[in-house]
């Protein structure tokens, strides 16, 4: 598509380019977690508060985007990346300066809406830019690797920050960072857009905020409201409606929102629903497994994130080998062996306590560290390869909704159960998540799979 695709340096400081937004957005969605036992102090939040400093921010993001990414094929994809860059970075800076748990539950809700206007949008320019098939698992693989290094080191980098200057400093920083790709990405990345741009979907718009948003609402607020009260009740009812109406109302446009016929390929739905699975195990996880270290163990905001280092390690490890593995044998064999790890690591945990040997944590953190590196990129890979070229930003953020849909789901429903008094379901939920996203894969990338997945040049435009 671009005039210097065979100019390699250039083509891949564009991908170094969109590996640095998603970098401070992955990190931003794990150091938080790091940071939510200082943040229940200073600012005397429930269980639930702490649940919305994540979720507000994953539905916000999860809600938008497909929305930014129809938008960047339609206005231009550099000048959508820009803009979110711009409102992510401010909105960093108002979240250091909080002064309630309100205001900082709004100001994420800004980072989120920034988010969204980055990530698919960074996934549809370096899919455009890296055109042959092989090279573009291998920097979809890349693009894995920066993910699983934010998501992975975000605990460490916020154990430091949090333990030396307070859970404030943790948003501090996205600034450089954001700088440093708003100059970059005027330098060198071009304008582009699809060359037949869809129109916009307001009404499926609403429709998937209220589906996403009535049904975390109701997860969160259950355990305190009663899952019987008219106010939860109410919740789901909204939720079930949204749904009816998107099953309603995306097949009789011409250019839905989301195209429900996509699911009809066993390979795309299958990487969507592992996507869910896995990114719910992720923050189930890491929303556990903070409160456990900080509150059960009673270690400080450092030693928990240096804990989670094996994780770090090992997810930073095995992305980049998830990229080769799928450009040279396909997807099924990293999901097996994501799955199978993500199940085992949480294994030992499900016994855990407050004297738990330290070897049998870490270990469990490795395992899962493994089992995460290498489910990213065969997610990234089916899903954009289930739409013509032309339409990568819909392709990216349909995957990148999934995996926001799952880590919004993750702490509802782990913060749900442990308000419940029960933490040892909470870690029993992360194996059957392992034992789910193996299964998918195996069902998903078998030989009846591919015999009924649609050709992607056949997705109409």
């Amino acid at each position: 598509m671009y005039g210097y695709n065979q100019l390699v340096p250039r083509r891949y400081l564009i991908l170094a380019i969109c590996c640095l937004s998603l970098l401070i957005i992955s990190l931003d969605v794990t150091i938080m977690n790091i940071a939510l036992p200082a943040v229940r102090q200073d600012l005397g939040s429930s269980v639930s508060g702490l649940q919305w400093t994540i979720d507000a921010f994953a539905v916000v993001i999860a809600s938008l985007l497909v929305l930014s990414g129809s938008i960047a094929d339609r206005v231009g994809r550099r000048r959508v990346f820009q803009s979110g860059l711009a409102v992510f970075t401010v909105a960093s800076l108002l979240c250091s300066i909080a002064p309630g748990l309100g205001w900082l539950i709004a100001f994420r809700v800004l980072q989120a809406i920034g988010a969204s206007m980055m990530n698919p949008v960074a996934m549809s320019i370096i899919t455009n830019t890296f055109t042959e098939p092989r090279e573009r698992a291998r920097a979809i693989g890349a693009w894995g690797a920066v993910n699983g290094f934010g998501l992975a080191l975000g605990p460490v980098v916020g154990g430091v920050l949090v333990h030396s200057l307070g859970w404030r400093s943790i948003f501090w920083i996205n600034v450089p960072i954001g700088v440093a790709a708003l100059i970059l990405t005027a330098l060198f990345v071009p304008e582009s857009r699809a060359p037949k741009a869809r129109r916009l979907d307001p009404a499926g718009q609403i429709l998937v905020f209220l589906l996403l948003a009535g049904v975390t609402f109701g997860i969160i607020e259950g355990p305190g409201a009663g899952w019987s009260s008219p106010e939860i009740l109410g919740c789901f009812a909204v939720a079930l409606a949204a749904l009816g109406g998107l099953l309603w109302w995306e097949p009789r446009r011409a250019e839905p929102l989301i195209d429900l016929g996509l699911f009809r390929s066993p390979p795309f739905s299958g990487a969507v629903v592992i996507a869910i699975c896995a990114f719910s195990a992720l923050s189930g996880f890491l929303f556990l497994n903070t409160l456990y270290l900080q509150e059960t163990r009673g270690l400080s905001a450092l030693t928990a994130g240096l804990y989670t280092l094996p994780l770090a390690v090992a997810n930073i490890a095995f992305s980049p080998l998830s990229g080769r593995l799928v450009g040279a044998r396909g997807t099924r064999l990293p999901l097996q062996i994501a799955g199978l790890a993500m199940a085992l690591g949480m294994l030992p945990l499900t016994w855990a306590g407050p004297d738990t040997p330290v070897w049998q944590l870490l270990a469990g953190y490795l395992l899962f560290g493994v089992g995460f590196g290498m489910v990213n990129t065969p997610i990234t890979n089916t899903a954009v390869s289930g739409m013509p070229r032309e339409r990568a930003g819909v392709a990216a953020a349909i995957a990148s909704t999934s995996r926001q849909v799952g880590s919004a789901l993750g702490v509802a429903v782990i913060g749900a159960v442990l308000a419940s008094g029960n933490a040892h379901a909470g870690w029993w939920i992360l194996v059957g998540l392992g034992v789910a996203v193996f299964l998918l894969g195996q069902v998903s990338t078998g030989a009846w799979a591919r015999s009924r997945a649609r050709d992607p040049e056949s997705v109409p435009a």
